[in-house]
């Protein structure tokens, strides 16, 4: 087992001024399991490849322990990697595919057969192991990609979105079954997906990128209550949080005729007079007075509600271009499943006490508490 250290590593692509990977600096513990999420394009796969020693470093250095893995090839590096196509040989048994790098290791075969079988008890792969990947269901096949990887006793496992492929309902379940599996074995592993919501539910820490530079590494409880800027707070959640751009006069910014307070630290930090107002689906209250929006669509979930509203609120000077400012805001409302509302009802709102972030609209960063 090892910690991993991007050490301000970089990685530019020709014809590209534009770094992929832009300064990254990250540690990830011994044993942990940490997600790397973004939109596409955003690096995270960049990032993979060159741990795995499958891309070039163009600055910076990566080491794993206490070894400078930079300039090393993959085979040297004691890492497993595990693919969203899983790779997987069609003409040989779960078996033969489990342990084949074992054979090119040249492994005793007695000890080479203990080990797959070991994996395969740990994969409920037992009953399957004279099968060929052909007789076997895509989440199965999966299976026997960690396998493969599990046998190897690396320091460090390497997950390119290895869940992509399966249905809705066996991505759930496999997920599961590869967080337990990790604690498990307690090895330390990167795992790379889009879908925020596994992010959210596999990882000890998960670390958001954008266009190649890494905006957060937290909890994710930490990245869902502190958001550190724009970006994150609108990416992390199901739905997103709502962000409303506001003026600031005095101590308190306005949104919809509302005045929303600002601590002291909070309007000392802020570099103009415009915020971006940011609440969660669940942060609003629904009473007599405050925010007036209308219901566009009801989204009946049975233990939740999310109303899709609009709300006419003076726009300022913040958003992109005159479309945006004279669009009404698109605000989402979480209620108790079953509630009743209908699209055309009116719904004044309000925020519920903690629930508001505030971010400079200038910079895009979090505001202090």
């Amino acid at each position: 087992m090892a910690t991993v250290t991007f050490d301000g590593t970089t990685r530019y692509y020709a014809g590209n001024p534009t770094p992929a990977v832009d300064t990254l600096d990250l540690e990830v513990a011994d044993g942990e399991f940490l997600v790397l999420v973004g939109p596409s394009g955003c690096g995270k796969s960049t990032t993979l490849r060159m741990l795995a020693g499958l891309e070039g470093i163009d600055g910076g250095a990566i080491r794993i322990g206490e070894r400078d893995v930079t300039n090393l090839p993959p085979k040297e590096r004691d890492i497993a990697m595990v693919f969203q196509n899983y790779a997987l040989y069609p003409h040989m048994t779960v078996a033969d595919n489990i342990g084949f790098h074992l054979k090119i290791a040249k492994m005793p075969k007695e000890e080479r057969v203990k080990r797959v079988r070991e994996a395969a008890a740990l994969l409920d792969l037992e009953q399957y192991l004279e099968r060929k990947p052909a007789k076997l269901s895509g989440g199965q096949r999966q299976r026997v990609a960690m396998g493969r990887a599990i046998v190897r006793r690396p320091q460090v496992f390497c997950m390119d979105e290895p869940l992509s492929n399966l249905d809705a309902k066996l991505r759930v379940q496999t997920r599961t079954q590869i967080a337990s599996l990790q604690r498990r074995l307690g090895v330390t592993t990167i795992y790379v997906t889009h879908d925020q919501t596994e992010a959210m539910t596999m990882g000890d820490r998960v670390a958001v990128l954008r266009d190649g530079i890494l905006q957060q590494c937290d909890t994710p409880i930490g990245l869902f209550s502190r958001p550190a800027n724009v970006f994150v707070a609108g990416f992390i959640g199901s739905p997103g949080m709502n962000l409303i751009p506001a003026a600031v006069s005095g101590e308190s910014a306005t949104v919809g005729g509302m005045s929303i307070p600002l601590t002291p630290a909070q309007r000392a930090a802020l570099t103009s007079d415009r915020v971006v107002v940011g609440i969660r689906p669940e942060g609003w209250s629904i009473g007599s007075s405050g925010v007036s929006a209308v219901v566009e669509v009801v989204e009946e979930l049975g233990s939740d509600q999310y109303l899709y509203c609009s709300a006419d609120i003076p726009h300022v000077e913040v958003a992109e271009s005159a479309e945006e400012r004279e669009a009404p805001h698109a605000f989402t409302v979480r209620a108790p499943g079953m509630s009743g509302w209908h699209r055309g009802d009116k719904l004044a709102l309000t925020p519920q006490a903690g629930a508001v972030h505030f971010f400079d609209a200038a910079t895009g960063d979090r505001l202090p508490d």
